[in-house]
């Protein structure tokens, strides 16, 4: 089959109506529907609310440049990756991408790696949530509440409809994200229409130059950081229609539909606050955000503005669980995994029983978490950060498994020089800096001070040796288990 042919994904044996229990996922979800769910992990009015201060106070006037700058990069990032989901077709993404390019090794330490990462993600929705509610109950004369009463509901839901086909949550995310930067663009024209703020509009913020006045590689750390979701859209392969289209395409608009919404909130957020900016994001980044949105165009949406980001953490938690529980499933069709995980449901045609120990190992984590820390504070910030390193560190090792599958496959018809080396090679190094300049400034990755939390990176390792060991298992004890690695039984 060429590469310009659709695969459309076959009906299940069960929609053939001959009763037998589907073997693989299946789905119709088109461009729209998985470009949301994917931007649903990014839960951008939390990125817009809480995570664009930070890189306003490292950056200054100079921030809006570094979400410009970073679109380019992470679009080029994703220049190779689809490039590469069109010759290896299969749903395991990270997993099935470095299987193929750096050997079945090096994949499965991969997908152990990825595991984990969302694992910690998904860990870190749920305490931000729990934390984010309990201070709104607050703000609003309410009683005092433990953040894990929030953050237990929210599991409840997540895994409720993480149980059922993946359309149920496409629905709710779909949902979710309108409403979320609905909210984000009317703060945006708002700014827009009342002539911006103190100092009123300039062109500096989208120079390179007002980006040197600042620290360069924190805000760009920053700015990357808030990206992530969008390369998940190979793992939906099998529930998406001709996902050769689907997947480039849903790609492709993720990356430039969130970076088009930072630029101009960052822009317009800072134009809000004129000269003042830097300012109000170092002395209280939390309120920066709900502050001018009251202000430019009602009170109310102060407290509005929390309300939705305790939804678009709990629409993120659904699009994280979502992506583990694929990983998972495709690690049991390969048989890394028992293969309990790898069944489908036969009504649902959900990884169901994935899905559950998604929902189980998260719940196993943190409950010891919550019992050693019932405040909550600053458990956020070393999950998410955690999971950050984790996930760039996967996208640069990706980026170089294209380069090293192309320089010994060779190109096919409609791929060229740029495609297969020089977009992925430029990725493979900025994505690389930025991990390393993660780990050189880890206190301001996941708080505490400077090597306090360094210890933190052992999970993030032990994993990929964990992954690592087990295909080296795999290979002396059970050669056909190894061969089947990263194909997903596909």
């Amino acid at each position: 089959m060429s590469d310009s042919t659709p695969v459309v994904n076959p009906p299940s044996t069960t929609d053939l109506g001959t009763g037998a229990v589907p073997d693989k996922l299946s789905g119709r979800m088109g461009v729209g529907s998985l470009m949301l769910t994917v931007l649903a992990f990014s839960a951008p009015i939390a990125v817009v609310a809480g995570f664009i201060p930070f890189t306003v106070t490292f950056g200054g006037e100079g921030a809006t440049f570094a979400f410009v700058a970073t679109t380019i990069l992470l679009l080029l990032f994703a220049v190779g990756y689809v490039t590469m989901t069109r010759r290896i077709p299969k749903p395991g993404s990270f997993y099935a991408f470095v299987s193929a390019g750096l050997g079945k090794i090096s994949g499965l330490g991969a997908a152990f790696l990825a595991v984990v990462s969302y694992l910690l993600m998904l860990g870190g929705c749920f305490v931000f949530l729990g934390l984010t509610a309990t201070e709104l109950i607050e703000s609003i004369g309410g009683p005092t509440t433990p953040w894990w009463l929030w953050g237990a509901l929210a599991w409840a839901v997540v895994g409720v409809l993480c149980y059922f086909h993946i359309e149920v949550s496409a629905k709710v995310l779909s949902v979710a994200m309108v409403l979320e930067v609905t909210i984000a663009m009317i703060f945006n024209v708002a700014v827009v229409l009342h002539g911006g703020g103190p100092d009123g509009f300039s062109a500096t913020p989208f120079s390179p130059a007002a980006l040197s006045h600042g620290d360069v590689g924190v805000t760009m750390l920053f700015a990357v950081m808030v990206f992530l979701g969008f390369e998940a859209t190979a793992v939906f392969r099998d529930e998406v229609r001709t996902p050769d289209r689907t997947i480039p395409r849903a790609t492709y608009g993720a990356v430039l539909f969130v970076g088009v919404l930072y630029i101009l909130s960052c822009y317009l957020l800072t134009t809000a606050y004129g000269s003042g900016a830097v300012d109000a994001a170092t002395n209280d980044p939390k309120s920066m955000f709900p502050a001018a949105i009251g202000q430019f165009v009602a009170p109310f949406f102060t407290q509005l503005t929390f309300l939705f980001i305790i939804t678009s953490e709990l629409a993120a938690a659904i699009s994280v669980h979502n992506v583990v529980a694929r990983y998972l499933f495709n690690l049991g069709r390969d048989r890394a995994l028992p293969a309990y995980v790898a069944k489908v449901h036969p009504r649902h045609h959900s990884p169901a029983r994935a899905s559950t120990v998604t929902a189980v190992i998260v719940a196993v984590v943190l409950i010891p978490l919550g019992l050693t820390n019932t405040s909550g504070v600053g458990l956020d910030a070393q999950l998410f950060g955690l999971a950050t390193v984790g996930l760039l560190a996967l996208m640069a090792v990706v980026s170089v498994s294209v380069i090293v599958w192309f320089a010994r496959t060779g190109r096919s018809t409609g791929e060229n020089s740029f495609k297969c080396y020089i977009a992925p090679g430029i990725a493979a190094l900025a994505l690389g800096a930025t991990v390393v300049l993660a780990v050189l400034h880890f206190d301001l990755v996941v708080g505490g001070a400077p090597g306090q939390n360094l210890v933190l990176l052992t999970v993030l390792a032990v994993s990929a040796i964990a992954g690592v060991g087990l295909a080296l298992y795999f290979k002396s004890a059970r050669p056909r288990t190894y061969a089947g690695l990263g194909q997903a039984a596909s």
